[in-house]
């Protein structure tokens, strides 16, 4: 999952990300560090970073 390299390249911390997509700061912290979660999760944090599903969950996705 690329939610760290997205969050970064949009300079958002893990409490502004947070606040944007309603996901707990704890949630965030261990979807980048264990790469995965729950697809309704996927949703609130790709509508937060103004991206597909698949730019968050597939490596090397393209627009």
């Amino acid at each position: 999952m690329n939610l760290r390299e997205l969050r970064i390249k949009k300079g958002l911390t893990y409490r502004k990300l947070s606040e944007l997509s309603n996901v707990p700061k704890r949630t965030i912290e261990n979807v980048e560090s264990r790469g995965n979660c729950k697809v309704d999760t996927a949703i609130k944090l790709a509508d937060a970073l103004n991206v597909s599903l698949d730019e968050l969950c597939r490596p090397n996705a393209e627009k």
